[in-house]
């Protein structure tokens, strides 16, 4: 269920080590409250008959750890690690949740970060100058959203989005004008969800 790292094990030997009596163990608690970044925890060392009744007691081998019953899922897959930064040190507990949802993040940030490159930067051009002055009397408004290789998928908006002549426009304006700049642009892709447009022109 849980794992730790040897630096953390090393350190939780070590604290045990200097207990005298009855045996200990690590009780991993769920902090109260709601923080950002994920669910936080605090490791504290306790006798071992001080665990509550609603605690369950994994066994690691050299030493064991309480955790509640309403933390179990929380902790499944989790890994202890024992940080020395400057300005802080002691335990950390890495969570598949808290993983999850920096993936999600990572991949939302990746999602909407503006495309780069040369063929981006010359798309751009041609849609801020030539064609969304043109469509803009329409209340509409073309984007580009993603360029892979010489293939490139754009969004309108505005008047734009849902409109009946949406696709015309695209392809024998929009992409006509940007395949004459750009003659190496393959394809042009509409990723616009046209069913919720609210103001379409037509």
């Amino acid at each position: 269920m849980i794992t730790f790292t040897d630096r953390a094990r090393e350190e939780v030997l070590s604290f045990l080590g200097q207990s005298d009596g009855e045996p200990e163990a690590l009780r991993i608690s769920l902090r109260d409250g709601d923080l950002k970044g994920g669910p936080h925890f605090d490791l504290t060392l306790v006798a071992l008959g001080e665990r509550k009744e609603d605690e369950r007691e994994v066994d690691l081998g050299d030493f064991s750890v309480l955790v509640r019953e309403t933390a179990v899922d929380r902790l499944e897959g989790a890994t202890v690690d024992f940080v020395d930064r400057v300005n802080e040190s002691g335990f950390e507990v890495s969570t598949r949740d808290a993983e999850n949802d920096s993936g999600a993040e990572a991949s939302k940030a990746d999602a909407t970060t503006p495309p780069t490159g040369e063929i981006a930067e010359r798309v751009r051009e041609v849609l801020d100058n030539n064609v969304n002055p043109a469509i803009a009397a329409h209340g509409g408004h073309i984007s580009l959203i993603d360029v892979q290789d010489t293939e490139i998928s754009v969004e309108m908006s505005g008047g734009c989005q849902g409109c009946a002549l949406s696709a015309a426009t695209l392809r024998q304006g929009v992409e006509r004008m940007l395949k004459e700049a750009i003659p190496e642009l393959t394809a042009v892709h509409d990723i616009t969800d046209h069913e919720s447009g609210a103001n379409p022109y037509l």
